[in-house]
C-alpha cells in the first residue's frame, strides 16, 4: 500500500492580506507547522505545492519534493491537480492545508492508519462529527480530484461519494485554519 501525502502551501492569502503561511504562531512560520506535522516513516512520497521560494526550499530541505504553483489565482484545482502528477503511483493521497497551524503528526497518522484499514474509503479528519481537513483519498477517485475547475476542492468528490467517507474525530482545535489575521489571533490564544 503506497500512501502519498501533498502539502497545500500555494494559495494566494486574499482574506489574510498577505502570504500568511510566512506568518509565525509563537516563532514558528505556518508553513514550518505544516512540514512538521508530517510523521516520518509513513507516507512514501511527500510533495509541497508553493509558489514561494522560503517554503519550497524549507519543503527540499526535509527531503519533500516540491511542485511549483505560480498561478494560486486559478485557485485549489490547480494545487490538487499539480500535487497530484507526482502521486500516480500512489494507493491513496491525504491533502493536507499548510493553514492549520495546530494540527499534529498523531492526527495525520491517525488518518494514514484508517486509510490502510479501509483502502476503498475517503477519510476525513473530523470534530464533532464536523469533517475539515485533511483527507485522504483512495487512487481510484484521482480522475475525479483532477476533472476539478478553478477553486474547487476534494469537497466536491466527497459530496458525489458519502457513501465512501469515514471520519476520524480529532481535537476541534487541529482542524482550525488560519485564514485571517483575526483567525490566527483566535489560534495564538488556544494554543
Amino acid at each position: 500500500m503506497r500512501l502519498g501525502c501533498v502539502i497545500m502551501a500555494a494559495g494566494s492569502s486574499s482574506r489574510f492580506g498577505g502570504n500568511k503561511l510566512l506568518t509565525k504562531l509563537e516563532g514558528v512560520p505556518l508553513y514550518r507547522r505544516a512540514l512538521e506535522a508530517v510523521p516520518p516513516g509513513v507516507f512514501d512520497r511527500v510533495t509541497v505545492v508553493t509558489g514561494y521560494e522560503e517554503i519550497a526550499a524549507a519543503a527540499a530541505a526535509k527531503g519533500f519534493a516540491v511542485a511549483e504553483n505560480r498561478q494560486p489565482e486559478q485557485g485549489v484545482s490547480l494545487t490538487i491537480r499539480l500535487g497530484l502528477e507526482s502521486m500516480a503511483d500512489c494507493d491513496g493521497v491525504l491533502f493536507m492545508a499548510a493553514d492549520q497551524p495546530c494540527l499534529t503528526a498523531d492526527t495525520v497518522k491517525k488518518l494514514a492508519a484508517a486509510f490502510a484499514a479501509a483502502p476503498r474509503c475517503i477519510h476525513g479528519a473530523a470534530a464533532n462529527g464536523q469533517r475539515g481537513n485533511p483527507c485522504v483519498f483512495p487512487s481510484d477517485l484521482f480522475p475525479a480530484l483532477l476533472a476539478l475547475q478553478g477553486d474547487t476542492g476534494g469537497a466536491r468528490v466527497i459530496r458525489s461519494h458519502m457513501d465512501r467517507l469515514r471520519l476520524t474525530e480529532v481535537p476541534p482545535r487541529e482542524l482550525l485554519d488560519a485564514d485571517t489575521p483575526e483567525a490566527l489571533e483566535y489560534l495564538a490564544k488556544k494554543h
